[in-house]
Protein backbone atom coordinates (compact mmCIF):
# COMPACT_ATOMS: atom_id res chain seq x y z
CA UNK A 1 0.00 0.00 0.00
CA UNK A 2 3.08 2.38 0.64
CA UNK A 3 4.28 1.66 -3.02
CA UNK A 4 1.22 2.38 -3.87
CA UNK A 5 0.90 5.91 -2.25
CA UNK A 6 4.36 6.61 -3.19
CA UNK A 7 3.30 6.36 -6.70
CA UNK A 8 0.44 7.93 -6.91
CA UNK A 9 1.81 11.13 -4.92
CA UNK A 10 4.97 11.19 -7.94
CA UNK A 11 2.04 11.12 -9.92
CA UNK A 12 0.09 13.81 -8.45
CA UNK A 13 3.06 16.15 -8.22
CA UNK A 14 3.92 15.31 -11.94
CA UNK A 15 0.32 16.09 -13.08
CA UNK A 16 0.45 19.59 -10.94
CA UNK A 17 3.66 20.59 -13.03
CA UNK A 18 2.86 19.53 -16.25
CA UNK A 19 -0.67 21.27 -15.99
CA UNK A 20 1.42 24.53 -14.51
CA UNK A 21 3.85 24.52 -17.55
CA UNK A 22 1.04 24.46 -20.07
CA UNK A 23 -1.32 27.07 -18.80
CA UNK A 24 1.58 29.27 -17.75
CA UNK A 25 2.80 29.24 -21.41
CA UNK A 26 -0.82 30.08 -22.30
CA UNK A 27 -0.99 32.94 -19.50
CA UNK A 28 2.04 34.31 -20.48
CA UNK A 29 0.76 34.37 -24.58
CA UNK A 30 -2.47 35.95 -23.27
CA UNK A 31 -0.52 38.38 -21.01
CA UNK A 32 1.08 40.02 -24.21
CA UNK A 33 -2.31 40.25 -26.11
CA UNK A 34 -4.47 41.90 -24.02
CA UNK A 35 -4.49 46.14 -23.31
CA UNK A 36 -3.34 47.27 -19.62
CA UNK A 37 -7.09 48.39 -19.65
CA UNK A 38 -8.90 44.81 -18.49
CA UNK A 39 -10.15 44.54 -14.97
CA UNK A 40 -8.13 44.20 -11.54
CA UNK A 41 -10.60 40.89 -11.63
CA UNK A 42 -8.85 39.87 -15.13
CA UNK A 43 -5.26 40.47 -13.91
CA UNK A 44 -5.70 38.75 -10.58
CA UNK A 45 -7.63 35.51 -12.40
CA UNK A 46 -4.82 35.18 -15.00
CA UNK A 47 -1.94 35.57 -12.30
CA UNK A 48 -3.21 32.48 -10.25
CA UNK A 49 -4.74 30.53 -13.02
CA UNK A 50 -1.67 28.29 -13.18
CA UNK A 51 -1.12 27.15 -10.35
CA UNK A 52 -5.29 27.03 -8.91
CA UNK A 53 -5.76 25.07 -12.03
CA UNK A 54 -2.89 22.68 -11.81
CA UNK A 55 -3.99 22.13 -7.97
CA UNK A 56 -7.31 21.92 -8.44
CA UNK A 57 -7.06 19.47 -11.45
CA UNK A 58 -4.62 17.47 -9.43
CA UNK A 59 -6.55 16.87 -6.38
CA UNK A 60 -10.32 16.93 -7.41
CA UNK A 61 -9.95 14.86 -10.64
CA UNK A 62 -6.12 13.31 -11.01
CA UNK A 63 -5.89 12.18 -7.46
CA UNK A 64 -9.68 10.75 -7.49
CA UNK A 65 -8.68 8.68 -11.09
CA UNK A 66 -5.43 7.20 -9.88
CA UNK A 67 -7.56 6.39 -6.33
CA UNK A 68 -10.29 4.83 -8.32
CA UNK A 69 -8.49 2.89 -11.70
CA UNK A 70 -4.59 2.41 -10.64
CA UNK A 71 -4.54 -1.47 -9.50
CA UNK A 72 -3.43 -1.88 -6.39
CA UNK A 73 -1.80 -5.43 -6.19
CA UNK A 74 0.52 -4.25 -9.38
CA UNK A 75 2.37 -0.91 -8.99
CA UNK A 76 4.91 0.53 -11.13
CA UNK A 77 8.54 0.68 -10.76
CA UNK A 78 10.44 3.90 -10.02
CA UNK A 79 11.02 6.36 -12.74
CA UNK A 80 13.67 8.77 -13.08
CA UNK A 81 11.78 10.86 -15.17
CA UNK A 82 8.49 11.38 -13.56
CA UNK A 83 10.61 11.24 -10.22
CA UNK A 84 12.96 14.89 -11.48
CA UNK A 85 9.29 16.26 -12.43
CA UNK A 86 7.73 15.48 -9.24
CA UNK A 87 10.59 16.99 -7.43
CA UNK A 88 10.74 20.16 -9.98
CA UNK A 89 7.08 20.05 -8.87
CA UNK A 90 8.14 20.28 -4.52
CA UNK A 91 10.52 23.21 -6.02
CA UNK A 92 7.79 25.54 -7.17
CA UNK A 93 5.48 24.43 -3.95
CA UNK A 94 8.30 25.54 -1.52
CA UNK A 95 9.55 28.66 -3.71
CA UNK A 96 5.91 30.07 -3.54
CA UNK A 97 5.58 29.16 0.10
CA UNK A 98 8.51 31.36 0.76
CA UNK A 99 7.80 33.84 -1.12
CA UNK A 100 4.27 34.28 0.70
CA UNK A 101 5.93 33.81 4.35
CA UNK A 102 8.37 36.23 3.41
CA UNK A 103 5.87 39.18 2.08
CA UNK A 104 3.82 38.39 5.24
CA UNK A 105 7.25 38.42 7.49
CA UNK A 106 8.25 41.69 6.07
CA UNK A 107 4.81 43.32 6.21
CA UNK A 108 4.13 42.16 9.62
CA UNK A 109 7.87 43.77 10.42
CA UNK A 110 6.08 47.00 8.81
CA UNK A 111 3.22 47.73 10.22
CA UNK A 112 5.05 46.90 13.88
CA UNK A 113 7.73 50.07 12.63
CA UNK A 114 4.71 52.12 12.01
CA UNK A 115 2.45 51.28 15.21
CA UNK A 116 5.13 52.01 17.70
CA UNK A 117 3.62 55.91 17.46
CA UNK A 118 0.22 55.10 16.75
CA UNK A 119 -2.98 56.78 18.02
CA UNK A 120 -6.08 55.56 17.27
CA UNK A 121 -8.30 58.21 15.68
CA UNK A 122 -11.66 58.31 14.27
CA UNK A 123 -11.98 59.23 10.71
CA UNK A 124 -15.72 58.35 10.25
CA UNK A 125 -15.64 54.66 9.33
CA UNK A 126 -16.31 51.76 11.87
CA UNK A 127 -15.54 49.11 9.28
CA UNK A 128 -11.58 49.41 9.91
CA UNK A 129 -9.61 50.54 12.92
CA UNK A 130 -7.99 54.01 12.05
CA UNK A 131 -4.39 54.60 13.69
CA UNK A 132 -2.36 57.89 13.18
CA UNK A 133 1.40 57.90 13.30
CA UNK A 134 4.14 59.41 12.94
CA UNK A 135 5.74 58.29 9.28
CA UNK A 136 7.97 60.07 6.67
CA UNK A 137 7.21 59.81 4.40
CA UNK A 138 3.38 60.96 4.29
CA UNK A 139 1.44 57.45 3.96
CA UNK A 140 -2.23 56.37 3.58
CA UNK A 141 -1.99 52.90 4.16
CA UNK A 142 -4.25 49.46 4.45
CA UNK A 143 -2.57 46.93 6.37
CA UNK A 144 -3.13 43.60 7.39
CA UNK A 145 -4.79 40.64 6.28
CA UNK A 146 -7.63 39.23 8.61
CA UNK A 147 -7.87 41.93 10.54
CA UNK A 148 -6.69 45.30 8.39
CA UNK A 149 -6.24 48.66 9.72
CA UNK A 150 -5.99 51.80 8.37
CA UNK A 151 -2.69 53.72 9.19
CA UNK A 152 -2.63 57.48 7.91
CA UNK A 153 0.25 59.80 9.05
CA UNK A 154 0.45 63.02 10.67
CA UNK A 155 1.61 65.29 7.95
CA UNK A 156 -1.13 63.83 5.76
CA UNK A 157 -4.08 64.58 8.08
CA UNK A 158 -1.99 68.26 8.54
CA UNK A 159 -2.08 68.07 4.81
CA UNK A 160 -4.95 67.23 3.01
CA UNK A 161 -8.73 68.86 3.31
CA UNK A 162 -11.35 67.42 5.36
CA UNK A 163 -13.35 66.10 2.12
CA UNK A 164 -9.70 64.94 0.56
CA UNK A 165 -9.02 62.71 4.14
CA UNK A 166 -12.47 61.36 3.56
CA UNK A 167 -12.16 60.45 0.01
CA UNK A 168 -8.87 58.71 0.59
CA UNK A 169 -10.18 56.71 3.63
CA UNK A 170 -13.28 55.62 1.44
CA UNK A 171 -10.87 55.04 -1.28
CA UNK A 172 -8.50 52.40 0.93
CA UNK A 173 -12.01 51.01 1.99
CA UNK A 174 -12.66 49.94 -1.67
CA UNK A 175 -9.23 48.19 -1.05
CA UNK A 176 -10.61 46.10 1.79
CA UNK A 177 -14.12 45.41 0.46
CA UNK A 178 -11.97 44.19 -2.68
CA UNK A 179 -9.99 41.57 -0.55
CA UNK A 180 -6.38 43.57 -1.88
CA UNK A 181 -4.64 42.82 0.48
CA UNK A 182 -5.16 38.50 0.52
CA UNK A 183 -5.14 38.95 -3.18
CA UNK A 184 -1.67 40.60 -3.67
CA UNK A 185 0.05 37.94 -0.67
CA UNK A 186 -1.97 34.77 -3.19
CA UNK A 187 -0.29 36.05 -6.19
CA UNK A 188 3.43 36.49 -4.62
CA UNK A 189 2.80 33.21 -3.16
CA UNK A 190 1.43 31.75 -6.59
CA UNK A 191 3.86 28.14 -6.63
CA UNK A 192 4.36 28.54 -10.16
CA UNK A 193 6.67 28.77 -12.52
CA UNK A 194 5.81 32.21 -14.11
CA UNK A 195 7.05 33.51 -10.79
CA UNK A 196 10.67 34.44 -11.63
CA UNK A 197 9.92 35.54 -14.98
CA UNK A 198 8.74 39.03 -16.19
CA UNK A 199 5.34 38.23 -17.48
CA UNK A 200 4.63 37.71 -13.68
CA UNK A 201 6.01 41.28 -12.68
CA UNK A 202 3.96 42.57 -15.68
CA UNK A 203 0.67 41.18 -14.63
CA UNK A 204 1.13 42.06 -11.49
CA UNK A 205 1.98 45.85 -12.38
CA UNK A 206 -0.91 45.77 -14.35
CA UNK A 207 -3.59 44.07 -11.76
CA UNK A 208 -2.32 46.85 -9.22
CA UNK A 209 -3.35 49.66 -11.70
CA UNK A 210 -6.58 48.11 -12.39
CA UNK A 211 -6.97 47.66 -8.19
CA UNK A 212 -6.13 50.92 -8.18
CA UNK A 213 -8.65 52.77 -10.85
CA UNK A 214 -11.26 50.30 -9.35
CA UNK A 215 -10.86 51.57 -5.36
CA UNK A 216 -10.61 55.18 -6.67
CA UNK A 217 -14.35 54.49 -8.65
CA UNK A 218 -15.65 52.94 -5.07
CA UNK A 219 -14.77 55.94 -3.51
CA UNK A 220 -15.62 58.14 -6.16
CA UNK A 221 -19.08 57.46 -7.32
CA UNK A 222 -21.20 59.13 -4.80
CA UNK A 223 -20.30 62.57 -6.64
CA UNK A 224 -18.56 64.55 -8.72
CA UNK A 225 -17.30 66.59 -5.99
CA UNK A 226 -15.93 63.07 -3.78
CA UNK A 227 -13.93 62.24 -6.86
CA UNK A 228 -12.60 65.92 -7.42
CA UNK A 229 -11.51 65.72 -3.52
CA UNK A 230 -9.69 62.42 -4.43
CA UNK A 231 -7.83 63.94 -7.38
CA UNK A 232 -6.96 66.34 -5.44
CA UNK A 233 -5.63 64.21 -2.35
CA UNK A 234 -3.39 62.01 -5.04
CA UNK A 235 -1.91 65.34 -6.70
CA UNK A 236 -1.04 66.32 -3.30
CA UNK A 237 0.63 63.10 -1.74
CA UNK A 238 2.17 62.53 -5.13
CA UNK A 239 3.85 65.84 -4.27
CA UNK A 240 5.32 64.85 -0.82
CA UNK A 241 6.50 61.18 -1.79
CA UNK A 242 9.11 60.02 -3.89
CA UNK A 243 8.24 57.92 -6.25
CA UNK A 244 7.72 53.88 -5.20
CA UNK A 245 7.15 50.87 -6.57
CA UNK A 246 4.24 48.62 -6.19
CA UNK A 247 4.73 46.89 -2.67
CA UNK A 248 5.57 43.08 -2.20
CA UNK A 249 4.01 43.60 0.76
CA UNK A 250 0.11 42.82 1.41
CA UNK A 251 -0.20 46.29 2.10
CA UNK A 252 -2.30 49.10 0.14
CA UNK A 253 -1.47 52.19 -0.34
CA UNK A 254 -2.68 55.54 -1.00
CA UNK A 255 -0.24 55.88 -4.61
CA UNK A 256 1.08 52.52 -4.37
CA UNK A 257 -0.18 51.04 -7.70
CA UNK A 258 -1.35 52.76 -10.99
CA UNK A 259 0.23 56.43 -12.80
CA UNK A 260 -1.29 59.50 -10.95
CA UNK A 261 -1.73 61.21 -13.50
CA UNK A 262 -4.31 58.36 -15.76
CA UNK A 263 -6.11 57.81 -11.79
CA UNK A 264 -6.76 61.89 -11.67
CA UNK A 265 -7.66 61.87 -15.55
CA UNK A 266 -10.20 59.00 -14.75
CA UNK A 267 -11.38 60.87 -11.67
CA UNK A 268 -12.09 63.73 -13.00
CA UNK A 269 -13.97 62.05 -16.62
CA UNK A 270 -17.75 62.17 -15.49
CA UNK A 271 -18.80 60.00 -18.40
CA UNK A 272 -16.26 57.22 -16.61
CA UNK A 273 -18.68 54.38 -14.69
CA UNK A 274 -18.36 51.53 -12.72
CA UNK A 275 -19.23 47.62 -13.79
CA UNK A 276 -22.96 47.01 -13.87
CA UNK A 277 -24.92 44.35 -11.66
CA UNK A 278 -26.07 42.91 -15.17
CA UNK A 279 -22.49 41.52 -15.82
CA UNK A 280 -22.07 40.21 -11.93
CA UNK A 281 -25.23 38.56 -12.92
CA UNK A 282 -23.73 36.85 -16.43
CA UNK A 283 -20.59 35.78 -15.03
CA UNK A 284 -22.36 34.27 -11.89
CA UNK A 285 -25.01 32.79 -14.21
CA UNK A 286 -21.92 31.13 -16.67
CA UNK A 287 -19.75 29.88 -13.75
CA UNK A 288 -22.95 27.87 -12.10
CA UNK A 289 -23.33 26.63 -15.87
CA UNK A 290 -19.57 25.35 -16.05
CA UNK A 291 -19.98 24.08 -12.70
CA UNK A 292 -23.44 21.91 -13.25
CA UNK A 293 -21.45 20.73 -16.68
CA UNK A 294 -18.27 19.85 -14.72
CA UNK A 295 -20.19 17.95 -12.18
CA UNK A 296 -22.24 16.30 -14.83
CA UNK A 297 -19.50 15.05 -16.91
CA UNK A 298 -16.92 14.33 -13.40
CA UNK A 299 -17.29 10.12 -13.90
CA UNK A 300 -16.14 9.78 -17.50
CA UNK A 301 -13.53 12.34 -16.95
CA UNK A 302 -11.94 9.99 -14.41
CA UNK A 303 -11.51 7.15 -16.48
CA UNK A 304 -10.53 9.31 -19.52
CA UNK A 305 -7.63 10.76 -17.27
CA UNK A 306 -6.31 7.61 -16.13
CA UNK A 307 -6.40 6.10 -19.70
CA UNK A 308 -4.50 9.20 -20.63
CA UNK A 309 -2.22 9.00 -17.87
CA UNK A 310 -1.32 5.47 -18.92
CA UNK A 311 -0.47 6.56 -22.14
CA UNK A 312 1.81 9.11 -21.21
CA UNK A 313 3.62 7.43 -18.43
CA UNK A 314 4.82 4.74 -20.72
CA UNK A 315 5.96 7.24 -23.16
CA UNK A 316 8.07 9.22 -21.08
CA UNK A 317 12.27 7.87 -21.57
Amino acid sequence: MLAFLLHGATLTLACFMAINLLLSAVVAGIARREPPTMSPAFWFALRILPAVSAAAFAAIVFAPSYWRYEPRDFVEGFDTSLAAIAIASLVAIGAGLSRGVYAWKSAVARSRRWMRTAQPIALGTARVPVFVVDAQPPIMALVGVWRPRLLVSRRLIETLTGEELAASVAHELGHHRAWDNVKRLAMGAAPDVLAPTSIARAIERRWASAAEHAADRMSGDATPASRCALASALVKVARLTPPTPMPAEPISMLTGGGDIASRVQVLLDDRVAGPTCSRRYVRALTAATALAAFAAAYGPLLRIVHELTEILVHALP
